[in-house]
């Protein structure tokens, strides 16, 4: 089963997604069960459309409620250190609160859906998931550039190298699975390993960070959003919506896979 925007905005007009009989707002908990992982925050964005938990709208997705991402013309937030605005981005996020510090290996997962028409707004850049460091650079993102779903290589801060891990043709209107497993390390010892939907990607090996640790953020983050305007010669980029699902973080990669549900009692 596919889903539209036009599908979504019927059914959150019906009550069925991110409406207020069903969907968690932005204002309520961001609680879900996200493995090991710290507890999460919005970053940079505080709009009731820009993050919500709602039923799958799908009918397919690994868990009953599923993550709602939406950026729009605008949503361009900051804080004391940083101005989306300011610097020509746009972004809906969750930032984790917790580290993942050199020297450790974890494993990590995500489902990730576009709607089929998820609009590819390059060249302005569209990342969908990053390990960035404290007060520097970010070292690997996970893009929808030219085409497709992407890993990036920013580890010594500017790009070294592109994964392809979904192309263009296979991107929209099915789930997903991403499955990472990592050593971070500031020597040749580390590793960054990626698999999408079962098979595996990326088997890099070595420096995996620069400073001490890394946090994880995912959603939406549009950067240099005057390029499109400039090619395309419009005044405002087209918005996007995205979900996720069963975003965890693990000792294993057995633990990755989403909870059963709870057998009532």
């Amino acid at each position: 089963m596919t889903i539209s925007m036009f599908s979504i905005r019927r059914m959150a007009m019906l009550g069925l997604v991110g409406g207020v009989a069903f969907g968690i707002s932005a204002c309520q908990s961001l609680s879900l069960d996200r493995g090991s992982f710290g507890g999460f925050k919005r970053s940079l964005n505080t709009t009731s459309h820009g993050y919500q938990q709602v039923p799958d709208p799908t009918g397919t997705a690994s868990t009953a409620i599923v993550e709602r991402f939406e950026v729009q013309p605008g949503d361009c937030g900051r804080d004391s250190g940083w101005s989306d605005c300011a610097q020509d981005r746009e972004r809906s996020e969750l930032s984790e609160g917790s580290d993942n510090h050199a020297g450790s290996t974890y494993w990590y997962g995500w489902d990730i859906y576009f709607p089929d028409d998820y609009p590819n707004i390059y060249p302005t850049k569209t990342a969908l998931g990053q390990f960035h460091q404290h007060k520097s650079h970010p070292v690997w993102m996970f893009q929808n550039g030219d085409g497709g779903y992407s890993l990036d290589d920013q580890v010594f801060g500017s790009t070294r190298r592109y994964y392809k891990l979904i192309s263009e043709k296979d991107l929209r209107g099915k789930w997903h699975r991403i499955e990472l497993q990592v050593k971070w390390g500031r020597n040749k010892d580390g590793f960054f390993k990626v698999w999408v939907d079962g098979d595996q990607k990326v088997d890099y090996t070595g420096t995996t960070l620069r400073s001490s640790a890394t946090y994880f953020k995912y959603g939406i983050y549009r950067s240099f959003m005057s390029r499109y305007r400039a090619v395309k010669k419009v005044e405002d980029v087209p918005g996007q919506i995205v979900y996720y699902a069963n975003v965890r973080r693990a000792n294993t990669r057995q633990e990755l896979a989403a909870p059963l549900p709870a057998t009532p009692q």
